[in-house]
């Protein structure tokens, strides 16, 4: 039996679609410094963090993704604790949760710009100059790299990505990496388009330096603003490489979780930060970057109990259609539970956990997430403060998937939006 009404029976809040917003008031200061899919918008964290914590608290989020609630709590005086298994949201969100004094990061970067533009003017001398063996290396030794990028493209990127290896300064260094990040996209074969990694074998693709040299000036303006709003305070933050089940915070510690966790299908995402990941040397194989994800198919299944039976019928179901991925799913809520577990240690008493999580559909059994998490959460320790039904806007979440596999797909064959609501689970630790 559902804990709350299923979603065809719950009213939506209006009030938390925040649909009336345009994209440039969801993407002000540095929330804009890099895509990233299916991250929620800034408004929302900012309300959770009005509505369930005061001025100074710590504010956590285990699967911070591109550092959202991260830079909200910052921008309303909270401290803020973060930590995603994937490397490049470390890299985001660092950049976009440390102000740089404005004057200094437009000395730093435009010496970086022309060093590289005089590379690129001179490129066998620029190869010289570094030598052969390092120049070399910093182009991955990697098919994917061959795959996406032509030739003459690899030779610039790596040109630019070792003057950023040359730069002493942390913080800079950071920033110029964020950027790297973001254009490889546009300077590779992969469909500008799509979420997916597919080639666009007609694609005009840019150059690697105009875009770079774009990208750094649009984030400068971004860094200027957030600079003058924080007003060079150094920013409260602290952001790990690490597992939510393994949240390096004192028990007791954090009075605020929010957080938007992975879905049954997470391994998917990891396709869509090849790119980077590759480039950064943050990954060697593909298959090893998946298998660190929550409820990856790549796992070994779960050898522990279940606390939801809903959970345990979704699995049961799922194993008559298809036996690997009713191990996935249980692997899933499963691993989730670790996560709760640790929320649970980290959160005073009377803290909140805010988890923002929508149902699916997996080989057309309905993965009813909400639910499965509400009930696991009750027995470690949680009671339900408020659950708040909200409806995505498609300019925010136009992800579509098919409904026979539960796949993301291309918009034209899709036949059902992937997570047209999703919930908000606003749990307290009794």
């Amino acid at each position: 039996m559902a804990l709350f009404q299923r979603a065809e029976c719950q009213e939506t809040d209006e009030s938390w679609s925040f649909k009336q917003l345009h994209r440039t008031q969801t993407s002000y200061l540095t929330h804009d410094y890099h895509r990233y899919p299916a991250k929620f918008i800034p408004q929302l964290a900012e309300r959770l963090i009005k509505d369930n914590s005061k001025s100074a608290d710590l504010v956590c989020d285990p699967f911070m993704g591109s550092g959202t609630t991260l830079l909200e709590a910052l921008l309303n005086s909270r401290r803020a604790y973060g930590s995603d298994i994937n490397p490049v949201s470390v890299l985001i969100s660092r950049a976009k949760t440390t102000p740089i004094e404005p004057n200094y990061l437009k000395d730093q970067t435009s010496l970086v710009l022309e060093k590289i533009n005089a590379d690129l003017e001179n490129r066998t001398e620029a190869m010289t100059i570094f030598g052969a063996a390092v120049f070399s290396s910093i182009i991955p030794d990697n098919k994917k790299i061959d795959y996406w990028f032509p030739e003459e493209q690899k030779i610039d990127l790596a040109i630019i990505l070792s003057r950023i290896n040359c730069v002493d300064d942390q913080d800079i260094r950071t920033f110029l990496l964020c950027g790297f990040s973001n254009i490889l996209k546009a300077c590779s074969r992969w469909m500008m388009r799509s979420t997916k990694p597919t080639i666009d074998k007609h694609k005009i693709i840019a150059s690697a330096y105009r875009c770079f040299t774009l990208q750094i000036k649009r984030m400068s303006i971004k860094n200027e603003d957030l600079w003058n709003r924080i007003g060079g305070k150094q920013a409260d933050c602290v952001i790990y490489n690490n597992d939510a089940r393994r949240i390096n915070l004192e028990n007791e510690s954090a009075t605020l979780i929010i957080t938007s966790p992975p879905y049954v299908t997470s391994y998917e995402y990891t396709d869509l930060h090849q790119l980077s990941a590759i480039w950064l040397r943050y990954i060697d194989k593909l298959s090893d970057f998946r298998s660190k994800f929550i409820g990856s198919v790549h796992k070994a299944s779960h050898d522990g109990n279940l606390y939801s039976k809903l959970a345990m019928k979704i699995v049961d179901d799922l194993g008559i259609i298809n036996i690997r991925e009713s191990k996935a799913v249980g692997q899933y809520f499963f691993e989730m539970q670790e996560c709760f577990r640790e929320m649970h240690r980290i959160l005073k008493q009377g803290g909140r956990t805010c988890i923002i999580i929508g149902d699916t559909q997996l080989r057309r059994v309905s993965i009813y997430n909400a639910d499965v998490f509400i009930e696991s959460m009750h027995e470690i320790g949680f009671k339900t403060h408020r659950v708040i039904k909200r409806a995505i806007p498609n300019k925010i979440l136009p992800l579509t998937r098919d409904e026979g596999t539960g796949r993301f797909c291309k918009t034209i064959r899709a036949n059902r939006l992937a997570y047209p609501t999703e919930y908000i689970l606003i749990m307290e630790k009794v």
